[in-house]
């Protein structure tokens, strides 16, 4: 091992002893140095005894030689920096008071759930919490050509698999009617005019900052053409724009759209409406009447700001505060609805439960708990900046709550026969967790286990080797199988220790490995790997989605009796 790597895992055993009384463990430096440097993966067995050497020499320093120490060699380690994971809330709101807060989360159910939909609604439930104020889950739901039942029931689902509550559950078309006055006293004190021209027509005078002849007419010829819109037009034929600012800065405040014709079928309302407000009339009406006092969002609606603020101006309605935060997504995982549908429609993906995916149905297929991603889009914060999160960011989260709670079993895969002389007995018991009371298995054995193809390929005749939880083998033959004998009473320690699996027993899973869906913009044809593994009978005993770390190989999740998914290392 050469010093310079020596000298890192000095630094990181240091600082992890002295920040947990004074001591620490030659497996929590190697999780950490192969976290770091996962290039040393394959050279486990090659740092292990540096690393348990030098943990060993720090643990039997005094809390204070090992300050002196760091203060010598790493004062880095002695600044006080901020530990995210450990951030306590929220920055305050401006103009809030306590027990009047209402915030909002309103998605429009046109696909399925994902990392954005979580932060979002989780930043909006917390304020609503630490104000002791109300929370409504509202279904933006004013777009019958793309919305769903199946994806206002996946919304629902996944914010209930979150844990979030609401106070109140709503949908934006219970609002019609209402929408439809606002929409007439717009046109009534001429802040509103229904549009006839072509859509190439209307962006290309937008574009070039120029009114159009609609813009001129009078009211009651707005009002003649707003019953057209209702029984006449066609969709296209005609919108209802807002008179904004056509010369301004602001692309947005250039006579927006707040109304269309659209005649698809609403999934709850049917055909009984064909003039639909838009996002931005929608949302203005929406928070005001809801009584929103904060409406937080992604920032790229920070532009539309101005524009719900005139709306709610021209009409003399209550305003909300508005802030706005990144959106969030992880590298090689895109949220877009325009990039996962043709991905699914190819047969790349298999659907919205893939967990390749960063839909929350992914991320709880794949084994990702909700408690995770609430730490974890928590640690984020409220800032504005673009949020492109490695997802291992999110792993550590969630290592932390699956740790504690799974059952350890022994899995190996690219299976090699081993055959063992002279065992002296018949079944073997072994813990269900290093550390936690989780109670033991009993596991039948007779001469013939499998073990690991790569730890197969580095035994040598006449070495030994640790069958983990049963004892000390002799390997006598070496070949296309391997044969040993047991060691009575053997004491060797500083030799490989290796999982098995009793042949007799072993039941046969595919492990589903997800890896980067994109890499750059380029779909990864490697995303998805899978392998042939042998378990322990125990596994089938364990329920669907139950969480399990497999013996150095990783944390992995139940998908049914026959199929386990990998959630990370």
């Amino acid at each position: 091992m050469d010093e310079e790597l020596k000298k890192e895992i000095r630094k990181m055993a240091l600082q992890n002893a002295f920040e947990h009384g004074g001591e620490t463990r030659d497996k929590i430096i190697l999780g950490k140095i192969l976290g770091t440097n996962p290039e040393f993966r394959n050279k486990v067995k090659e740092i292990s005894g540096d690393i348990t050497e030098i943990v060993s020499s720090i643990n039997k320093l005094s809390s204070e030689e090992q300050e002196s120490e760091i203060k010598e060699n790493f004062p880095e380690l002695l600044t006080p920096k901020e530990k995210i994971e450990e951030r306590k809330g929220l920055p305050e709101l401006k103009n809030a008071e306590q027990g009047k807060v209402i915030t909002r989360f309103p998605p429009e159910p046109n696909g399925y759930p994902h990392i954005g939909h979580a932060k979002a609604a989780i930043i909006n439930s917390e304020y609503a919490k630490m104000y002791g104020g109300k929370f409504i889950l509202r279904m933006d739901d004013t777009n019958p050509e793309v919305e769903r039942m199946e994806y206002h029931a996946a919304i629902k689902v996944g914010l209930e698999w979150l844990g979030i509550e609401f106070d109140i559950v709503k949908s934006t078309s219970d609002d019609m009617e209402l929408f439809y006055e606002k929409g007439m006293e717009l046109i009534n004190l001429g802040k509103a005019y229904i549009c006839t021209c072509k859509r190439e027509d209307i962006s290309k005078n937008r574009r070039e900052r120029k009114a159009c002849k609609c813009s001129m007419e009078d009211i009651e010829k707005n009002k003649k053409n707003w019953k057209k819109m209702n029984d006449k037009f066609k969709p296209g034929d005609a919108v209802v724009r807002f008179r904004g600012d056509m010369k301004a800065d602001n692309a947005v405040m250039r006579d927006p759209v707040l109304f269309r014709i659209i005649e698809g079928k609403h999934y709850t309302l049917g055909k009984k409406y064909r003039i639909w407000p838009s996002y931005d009339m929608a949302v203005a009406i929406e928070d005001s009447i809801d009584g929103v006092t904060h409406a937080y969002r992604s920032k790229e609606f920070e532009l539309r700001e101005e524009l719900i603020d005139a709306i709610l101006d021209a009409l003399k309605m209550r305003k909300p505060t508005q802030g706005f935060f990144s959106r969030l997504e992880f590298k090689g995982m895109p949220i877009s609805k325009r990039i996962i549908k043709p991905l699914i429609e190819e047969g790349k993906v298999t659907w919205y439960d893939d967990p390749r995916l960063p839909t929350l149905e992914g991320l709880r297929r794949r084994g990702i708990k909700p408690e995770a991603i609430r730490k974890f889009i928590m640690s984020l914060g409220l800032t504005k900046a673009n949020t492109l999160a490695p997802f291992d960011a999110l792993e550590a989260f969630n290592r932390k709550f699956v740790d504690a709670d799974s059952i350890r079993l022994f899995m190996v895969s690219n299976a090699k026969k081993l055959t063992v002389k002279n065992l002296p007995t018949s079944s073997v018991e072994i813990p269900n967790h290093p550390i936690n009371d989780m109670g033991k298995r009993t596991i039948e054995i007779d001469k013939n286990f499998y073990i690991s193809g790569d730890d197969a390929q580095s035994i040598k005749e006449g070495t030994q080797i640790r069958l983990l939880g049963l004892g000390n083998i002799a390997i006598t033959k070496q070949g296309i199988e391997l044969e040993g004998e047991f060691v009575e009473n053997g004491e060797k320690t500083d030799i490989p220790k290796i999982q098995w699996v009793s042949q007799k027993t072993a039941h046969k899973i595919k492990m589903i490995i997800p890896k980067t869906l994109f890499i750059g913009d380029k779909f990864n044809e490697d995303s998805l790997e899978e392998l042939d593994v042998f378990t322990e009978p125990y596994y089938l005993q364990l329920k669907e989605g139950e969480e399990i770390q497999f013996v150095r190989f990783g944390y992995c999740r139940k998908d049914s009796q026959n199929q386990a998914i990998f959630t990370h290392k």
